[in-house]
């Protein structure tokens, strides 16, 4: 029996290090990819390295690239969980986007997606496998970096797609939509600004935000068989930030007088 594995793109990043190091429980091999070769080297050895444990560099963006990822998984086993995590946001506002960063938007948050997926698709076919997408909040609502939000929202409809076209051959499809995560990122603005998590969580209903263990336990779940009977859905992990914004919430409330 061909051994499973598990590719996580953008695996050297702090959410994609926790997506691969999740899914070490209940896959023989994780094939971390990212375009960072000597990050994500570094990410697979701090995480065990060995068998278990893999690295390679892939622009999932090209074609070629992703391809040679394909290889290298089948050259482990058969890819049983594909988890599309590489991704990024470039202008804040819509007048600030040019055409440039609207085509490396769509590029590396949507098509890149739709490479991977096409690149396994057959050892998902014989694995009877599952997709998980990281989406984002910004693909459901309106928050701001319009070129990454309409690429989100449209790894949704992907998904969606890829759920209902390849369900006959056993294949689910499902997406994440995380939330602010406390990844380096934020720490870096932390650094800048003590107060930032605390401003920042003001506006989510659990008073916190997005843990990266928060995203990888969403995704271990939609790839277990636990999640057997789900397929095609939108599982936003977001502190409850799409179901109200509490600080919004808080003032609508005091200003009615009953």
């Amino acid at each position: 029996m061909p051994k499973s594995v598990a590719i996580v793109t953008g695996a050297a990043g702090d959410i994609g290090r926790a997506i691969a190091a999740r899914l070490g429980d209940g896959h023989d091999a994780v094939l971390l990819a990212d375009i960072n070769s000597e990050a994500v080297k570094r990410t697979a050895r701090d995480l065990g390295g060995t068998e278990r444990f893999l690295s390679v560099s892939c622009d999932v963006t090209d074609a070629a690239s992703v391809a040679a990822m394909a290889e290298a998984a089948a050259s482990v086993g058969t890819v049983r969980t594909l988890v599309n995590n590489a991704g990024a946001a470039r202008a804040v506002s819509l007048h600030d986007t040019t055409q440039d960063i609207w085509r490396m938007d769509n590029a590396l948050n949507l098509e890149a997606a739709f490479l991977c997926f096409r690149a396994v698709e057959e050892m998902l076919k014989e694995s009877r496998g599952s997709v998980v997408n990281i989406a984002s909040v910004n693909g459901m609502n309106v928050f701001g970096h319009p070129a990454y939000s309409a690429a989100k929202a449209g790894l949704l409809h992907l998904t969606r797609l890829i759920a209902v076209e390849y369900g006959k051959f056993g294949i689910r499809a499902n997406a994440v939509a995380p939330a602010t995560v406390r990844t380096q990122a934020w720490e870096a603005r932390a650094a800048a600004n003590a107060q930032v998590f605390e401003e920042a969580k003001r506006w989510y209903p659990l008073q916190r935000i997005v843990e990266p263990k928060d995203v990888a336990e969403a995704v271990h779940f939609l790839a277990s068989p636990a999640a057997g009977a789900i397929s095609g859905i939108c599982l936003p992990v977001d502190c409850g930030l799409t179901a109200g914004q509490a600080e919004v919430a808080r003032t609508f409330s005091q200003s009615i007088h009953y």
